[in-house]
């Protein structure tokens, strides 16, 4: 960055290519987005949110409130029919934009001091290799717990919310949590029932989302 902290950084072990942009800080700079060479990438809100997650089988983007806004399979991997990906621009913030024009085409783009540097970190899986992509890897225990708490943690705030808005009334006890929370609640509960852990750490996780 002009500032002079340090902003993208590469690195390569064996075949797989990492890109990490960091936020304009001088120390513990967050970091804003994740692109790796095997089509798994990850963008930040400043807050620390996840905004755009991509996978080798497609991707979603988010709004600031974990609501879905977008859902995209790549189309090379899609069979029949397909809607083109509408291209996706984001700014990081006033020096790295992502643009998404396909699996192949990811670009990041850095300007600072009139000079521009662009990084494609896109990659292509061929049809024929669709049928043998690995499956989805299965949370551990930790993350799963994490999730569960993330959860939990969101509905508490919406009540406090709820609190502040009605303060005499006890309306705001009654009310259901938003859709966005129940179905992130929904997923962890199905993401327990195909993971390898005990039935006593199931029981706790539904306890916490529910």
């Amino acid at each position: 960055y002009q500032s002079g902290n340090l902003a993208i950084i590469i690195t390569r072990e064996g075949d797989q290519l990492t890109c990490i942009v960091q936020e304009d800080e001088p120390k513990t700079a967050k970091i804003r987005a994740l692109f790796q060479s095997d089509g798994r990438s990850t963008c930040y809100y400043p807050n620390g949110d996840e905004w755009i997650n991509m996978s080798m089988q497609g991707g979603q983007y988010l709004d600031q409130a974990g609501n879905r806004v977008r859902r995209w399979i790549w189309p090379n991997l899609s069979p029949g029919p397909h809607v083109p990906l509408s291209p996706i621009f984001i700014s990081l913030n006033r020096y790295v934009g992502v643009r998404i024009l396909a699996q192949d085409k990811i670009f990041i783009s850095f300007l600072a001091m009139g000079r521009q540097a662009k990084f494609n970190m896109g990659t292509k899986v061929q049809v024929s290799a669709a049928s043998q992509l690995p499956p989805p890897a299965r949370l551990g225990e930790d993350e799963l717990l994490l999730l569960a708490f993330r959860v939990r943690i969101l509905q508490l705030f919406d009540r406090m919310r709820g609190c502040l808005n009605f303060p005499s009334s006890e309306q705001w006890n009654k009310m259901q949590p938003p859709t966005y929370l129940m179905t992130q609640a929904v997923k962890i509960l199905e993401l327990c029932m195909a993971a390898d852990i005990s039935d006593e750490l199931r029981s706790s996780i539904r306890a916490i989302v529910n």
